[in-house]
């Protein structure tokens, strides 16, 4: 097998691995080692975030769908069932921008809502 020498394929990783750690604290920005490990973590870390955005943020549009639902005298639960009963297709995202800006639209489709619920006394 022949002998290998990195040469300037070395220089080119370490130098893009220092790149990516630049502002990092004392060695972790300055010494490759220590910079390959915090590198790497911070990667983790950043896969992890972005699944945990979406999670947090469909958690804030259901808080505040759930909050204008109170308003309009009906659970959440109890809403979205509705508006699955009523056929109407529209996400959480949509939800609770109309719940934010859109008081009477959101009103309608609680109504809506409301009246595909079978009623219970």
């Amino acid at each position: 097998m022949p002998r290998v020498k990195r040469g300037t394929k070395r220089r080119a990783s370490r130098a893009k691995t220092l790149e990516r750690a630049s502002g990092f604290f004392l060695t972790k920005g300055k010494l490759h080692r220590s910079a390959q490990e915090a590198v790497e973590k911070a990667l983790r870390y950043g896969y992890v975030g972005r699944k945990r955005k979406k999670r947090d943020f469909r958690s804030l549009w259901i808080i505040r769908i759930g909050a204008v639902c109170r308003d309009n005298g009906i659970s959440y639960s109890r809403f979205m069932n509705g508006l699955k009963k009523a056929g109407i297709d529209l996400n959480r995202k949509v939800l609770a921008d109309i719940a934010l800006n859109d008081a009477p639209g959101f009103a309608t489709l609680v109504a809506q809502a409301k009246a595909a619920l079978p009623q219970t006394v």
